[in-house]
């Protein structure tokens, strides 16, 4: 008879060999091996090793994959050896190396990299999801599973190209979503001349991030300004260069599908889902060499491929069916030490070509001088981080980017150039003719729309007196209709600002430079006018004129028009006194350290308040700031705040709580950690950014319950302590690292009123300990006025 223990212990195993049995251990060590479908789970629960089925398929694999979603595999160990039932076993082997038997026995699979005796490694699951099998008695590696990747990069991993040996770590995509098999695609570093992330097709190349710079790849517009993922590229040991990133508070990966697209997702624990926040590549022209050698790119173009400047198709006839493959040549040849001479053609905005040869320089004209010194130099271009930029024989993967991208000089003979010159007067005579023309039958529809009150719509470009009241702006793709907003001339601001005379400078931020202005009858204008050196363009700038167009408020800054006028952008304020609320706070020279008492500074806060209540809820549109910081904030004549620079703003739908972006916008210290490490923006971000701004402080003080010694000395008086330090109490709520601990804008001013009266304690910040100056880094000098340790704006162009 079979007793009821011996039952139990049937029924379990039973059990477990249904459902799998997750063993308590993150270790695999001499005498215990796992069966399908058991599985080890890493210290942190983040990442299981064990047995996984593929959609449409019953073979099954060992692999690596995450706890919260466990269909989502980011390794694998039997790629091209699938097992065809649940037999398999993992266990380490006599020799020392893990191993995986299928029910015969038979190793299927191996680490196969040691000779240590069975008794003396173990092979560990770490939280970053590595395996990492070691020698016991000393701890050395042995082998790790992110040195052999499968499709997936992963934080901590490293991409490596040793230029010595030829060695290089990929990532290699699957045969397709139901066979992990290694596939046509791979992904890697490419470290020779300057380093590169290039995704191959069976070995050819398919698409380049062009070159790093030390700080961004420069021929991804979505990272054109520094990343706050962190990733870098190192050669350590010399010779040996990888690519990484470090390891987040977010679930990120990167992985290389099996039709070669790489995608980065984040893990999105509210909706238990992978958002996708770039992609790559994203349209036709990031396909490498779509256009042929010489050939130039343009997603907005029609079509998209035209030969550079200088250049003609090889073959016509192929290029007029769309078949630009076989590229351009060039017309005229280049006259090089015979006489004339050459000169160089310059493109803005551009994703440079391959093959570029690097030389260190710290000057553009450096860069000029060494290309035309040298005959088989065709082309140059600067970057600041990696100096000058030389071509030789072709330019291939060419690429025209949407306002961000680097100046691209090609050598073309002096002839060509001069040539260039006549065709364009003869063709500015008659556009010139056809322009007046055009703009008196204009300036008559526009009288008679505006006396039938009907919508105005004009087209950007065209000039208008500094009274007019209605323009529509047109970027090269869509036209925006925006009501009673004048259009200024560029004459008039410049006559305004003094021809922009240095005198009148008020500031500069990341947009471009801010002037003071007097207008013809008296009134006192700002004007922000666009820096070619910004990487901004009309998409942001129309993203500020749309966006401020529509909101009414005290507490926001009004626009009174602006200007777009051939190739300068404008915008023009009602000027503020008294400068911004950065300047206020951090220069001890500006008068205000004496003016600003508490009842203003007060006042100020609820201020600020009421227009991020403004935004969130009572406008007939959902806004999120995203750039919330002194500097941004303005000050007028009574010392009321005005929120400005709505560059960067987005509009949510009314039933939207927040967004996800690629492009993280911004500026570090103000910026809450999800948005910064994971790219999800929310209302409780500008609240945390509102939080920051109110405190700016330390969070030991608070901590040892001496709350009034962050506040200015100037203010810091009894008589206003219980005030100051509920302020204080309601900033540090303000930046909780989770956005769910934050109170709601609305909650805030119920706060600052006492409306609510008891505050819940906060937790300890997270800049607290990391978001300080050291780890904020910098790319551009401290020129734009202001004195916060919160410099920095990173900006990201493509695509809201």
């Amino acid at each position: 008879m079979i007793g009821p223990k011996i039952i139990q212990l049937f029924v379990l195993q039973s059990v477990f060999l249904v459902l799998g049995f997750c063993l308590e251990t993150d270790t695999i060590s001499f005498g215990l091996y796992i069966k399908d479908p058991d599985t080890i789970i890493s210290r942190g629960q983040v990442f299981k090793l064990g047995f996984f089925t593929p959609d449409n398929t019953t073979n099954r694999y060992l692999g690596v994959f995450y706890t919260v979603s466990e269909k989502t595999v980011i390794w694998v160990a039997n790629r091209d050896k699938p097992l065809n039932d649940t037999s398999g076993t993992v266990s380490i082997s006599d020799d020392g190396n893990l191993v995986l038997r299928n029910g015969n026995n038979e190793i299927v699979w191996s680490t196969n990299a040691t000779t240590s005796p069975m008794n003396n490694t173990s092979l560990q699951i770490q939280d970053t999801g590595n395996l990492s099998l070691r020698e016991t008695a000393t701890g050395n590696k042995i082998w790790d599973s992110f040195s052999v990747p499968s499709d997936v990069f992963m934080p901590t991993m490293r991409i490596v190209d040793n230029i010595n040996t030829d060695k290089k770590v990929v990532v290699s995509a699957w045969k397709n979503g139901s066979d992990p098999e290694v596939g046509r695609f791979t992904a890697g570093l490419e470290a020779l001349n300057i380093p590169q992330i290039f995704t191959w097709n069976n070995g050819r190349p398919y698409w380049r991030s062009g070159p790093w710079n030390g700080q961004i790849l420069i021929g991804v517009q979505d990272m054109y300004s520094p990343y706050l993922d962190g990733f870098t590229v190192v050669n350590d040991p010399p010779g040996t260069f990888y690519f990484t990133a470090p390891e987040g508070k977010f679930l990120m990966k990167i992985t290389l599908n099996s039709s070669g697209s790489l995608v980065q997702t984040l893990w999105d624990d509210q909706t238990k889902n992978w958002d996708i926040t770039w992609l790559a590549p994203q349209n036709e022209c990031d396909i490498y060499g779509t256009c042929g050698s010489f050939g130039n790119c343009n997603a907005q173009g029609s079509p998209i491929c035209s030969c550079l400047r200088g250049f003609e198709p090889t073959n016509r006839d192929e290029w007029e069916r769309g078949n630009w493959t076989s590229g351009c040549q060039r017309k005229k040849q280049l006259q090089c030490g015979q006489g004339g001479g050459d000169g160089f053609l310059r493109l803005p905005f551009m994703k440079v070509p391959d093959f570029a040869e690097q030389f260190p320089s710290g000057q553009e004209v450096e860069c000029r001088r060494a290309c035309l010194s040298n005959c088989s130099c065709i082309a140059y271009a600067h970057d600041p981080n990696i100096g000058c930029m030389f071509w030789r024989e072709t330019l291939i993967d060419v690429q025209q980017f949407a306002g961000v991208g680097v100046d691209f000089y090609i050598r073309l003979a002096a002839s060509e150039l001069d040539n260039h010159k006549d065709k364009k007067l003869i063709i500015i005579i008659p556009v010139v003719v056809g322009f007046v023309s055009v703009s008196a039958l204009v300036i008559i529809a526009w009288c008679w729309m505006v006396k039938a009150k009907d919508k105005r719509i004009f087209e950007a470009g065209q000039t208008f007196s500094s009274d007019s009241n209605a323009i529509v702006l047109k970027d090269e793709s869509e036209r925006v209709n925006i009501e009673e907003l004048p259009l200024y001339t560029f004459e008039t601001l410049a006559n305004a600002t003094d021809q922009f005379n240095e005198t009148n400078l008020l500031g500069k931020g990341g947009f471009g430079p801010v002037y003071k202005g007097n207008l013809a009858n008296g009134k006192e204008i700002a004007v922000k006018r666009l820096s070619a050196a910004s990487g901004q363009g009309v998409e942001e700038f129309m993203n500020e004129v749309i966006v401020i167009s529509k909101l009414q408020h005290r507490n926001l800054v009004r626009l009174l028009g602006c200007c777009v006028e051939k190739e300068e952008k404008m915008l023009i304020y009602e000027y503020m006194p008294n400068k911004s609320l950065d300047v206020c706070l951090f220069d001890p020279t500006h008068p205000s350290q004496k003016v600003l008492d508490w009842k203003k500074r007060f006042s100020i806060i609820e201020g600020i308040g009421r227009g991020l209540m403004y935004l969130h809820k009572d406008s007939r549109l959902r806004i999120i700031h995203r750039d919330l910081k002194p500097s941004n904030v303005l000050l007028d004549e009574d010392w009321d705040p005005k929120i400005s620079d709505f560059g960067m703003a987005r509009i949510f739908g009314g039933n939207q709580d927040h967004g996800n972006t690629a492009r993280v916008v911004g500026t570090y210290g103000y910026m809450a950690p999800e948005y910064a490490m994971e790219g999800r923006f929310s209302e409780k971000s500008d609240v945390y950014s509102f939080g920051v701004l109110m405190l700016e402080i330390a969070w030991k003080l608070w901590s040892e319950d001496n709350g009034l010694a962050f506040a200015d000395e100037a203010i810091a008086s009894p008589d206003f302590q219980g005030e100051i330090v509920r302020c204080i109490h309601i900033a540090l709520l303000c930046v909780q690292e989770f956005p769910k601990d934050r109170p709601t804008i609305q909650t805030v001013l119920s706060m600052l009123s006492r409306e609510i009266v008891d505050l819940p304690a906060p937790e300890q910040p997270v800049f607290a300990e990391k978001w300080n100056g050291t780890n904020m880094g910098s790319t551009q000098p401290m020129s734009q006025v202001g004195f916060s340790t919160n410099e920095l704006t990173v900006t990201m162009l493509d695509g809201r």
